[in-house]
């Protein structure tokens, strides 16, 4: 059993280059504010965990793991690592950590996401995320490679079962909308016309193909940091402060799926099964599994990879809230709203939030701390008790899913 003893975020409306941060900067910022938030001692912790894509060719610098040792005397000797999966770092830096608890070669990990990306222009921003296809084999014709990508999902659905831009739309604007209620989210201060959720080439630009600006998820400067902990240190740290254990949330599920990087791959291998991306779906449902659940409607919110406003479309029906094909009885129905029976992104996702590569799958499992510990603040889902992530890399080459749960009262 691994428990989520809590942690921070950083504001993602915030440019570190402008505000002439170093990557090193914003490590150490999100670590220490971590530390206070959790109310941890640098001493407490056993093992560093970072994830993170493509520090090497946004800021020049690999060996993440060697910030620790920049913060503070006591993590001088931590033993640390840092993960990859695109999009799906954050993530992958998790199952890590979980494994060496469960393993019981650590008892208390500290995980950090993190992303530098505004430092660049948005070409060059564009060419580095491109790496997270099969460079030279893909998407070679595009001016934006992930844009295109999903703009060929999005055709990939409409062949299979129909598409409707305006469902598209109502994603984003859901997720925008929930972005406004995040002290925390890039966008919390966007304004838009209505025409922005229209196919308006004026309000709303052709990126690659079908998919537009307003289907997409915000290039980001941002971290994420959470503490993981066995039973034990767990009891501990409850014991300390004066709580009952159960009061502390639990990661109780997990699935971990990757497929073929080619996009053209997963396609073909797909023709004849049920769901689009079948990794997809068989992680999201391992997780419920793993966790002894047996049902979608046992999750009380969702924090899922909305890259683009497609993805989010397609996430609904791998996760299992509707048929496949048929995610759009979910946005009609107004289900995916907070207030609703299956509320997606309450934080406003990575349209809405914003998308600091590194650091998403590490700021799905906070938020989902956060729900189920009521502290939310203006984002929470009412007597929310378990969330589901589900965190995306490249083309969904890699896929996993955590269930954060706290023990009813």
């Amino acid at each position: 059993m691994v428990y989520v003893l809590g942690g921070w975020q950083s504001d993602y409306a915030k440019n570190w280059d402008r505000h002439g941060m170093e990557l090193a900067d914003a490590f150490s910022e999100v670590v220490q504010n971590g530390l206070e938030s959790a109310q941890l001692d640098p001493a407490d912790i056993e093992v560093g965990h970072v994830g993170n894509f493509v520090s090497d060719l946004f800021a020049g610098q690999g060996m993440l793991g060697g910030f620790f040792g920049l913060i503070d005397p006591a993590f001088n000797g931590l033993p640390t690592s840092r993960h990859e999966a695109a999009c799906a770092s954050g993530s992958v830096a998790l199952l890590a950590a979980t494994a060496e608890i469960e393993a019981g070669r650590y008892g208390l990990a500290c995980v950090v996401g993190i992303e530098m990306m505004r430092n660049v222009s948005g070409a060059i921003a564009a060419q580095h995320l491109g790496a997270a296809a099969w460079a030279g084999h893909e998407y070679l014709d595009a001016t934006y490679a992930w844009p295109r990508a999903f703009s060929d999902l999005s055709e990939e659905y409409d062949r299979r079962y129909g598409l409707s831009y305006a469902h598209l739309m109502e994603i984003s604007r859901n997720n925008f909308a929930n972005g406004k209620r995040n002290q925390n989210a890039q966008t919390r201060n966007y304004q838009f016309a209505p025409e922005a959720f229209t196919p308006s080439d004026e309000h709303n630009p052709v990126i690659e193909g079908r998919t537009r600006k307003m289907d997409c998820g915000q290039v980001s400067d941002g971290s994420a940091v959470v503490f993981l902990a066995s039973a034990d240190r767990a009891a501990e740290y409850a014991r300390k402060r004066g709580i009952p254990l159960d009061a502390i949330p639990r990661i109780t599920g997990w699935g971990h799926r990757s497929a073929p990087i080619s996009y053209a791959a997963k396609i073909r291998a797909s023709e004849s099964e049920r769901y689009v991306f079948p990794q997809v779906q068989r992680a999201a449902s391992e997780a419920r599994a793993r966790a002894g659940l047996s049902d979608v409607t046992q999750i009380d919110a969702f924090e899922v990879h909305d890259c683009f406003a497609m993805t989010e479309y397609m996430a609904i029906d791998h996760l299992g809230i509707t048929s496949p094909g048929e995610a759009w009885k979910a946005v009609e129905s107004g289900s995916i709203a907070i207030g609703g029976a299956n509320p997606i992104n309450p934080s406003g996702g990575l349209i809405g939030m914003g998308h600091p590569v590194g650091a998403t799958g590490v700021r799905m499992v906070l938020d989902g701390y956060k729900q189920v510990t009521g502290t939310a603040g203006d984002y929470q889902v009412e007597g929310a008790q378990r969330l589901q992530t589900l965190n995306i890399g490249g083309s969904t080459t890699t896929t996993v899913s955590f269930i954060v749960e706290k023990m009813a009262a």
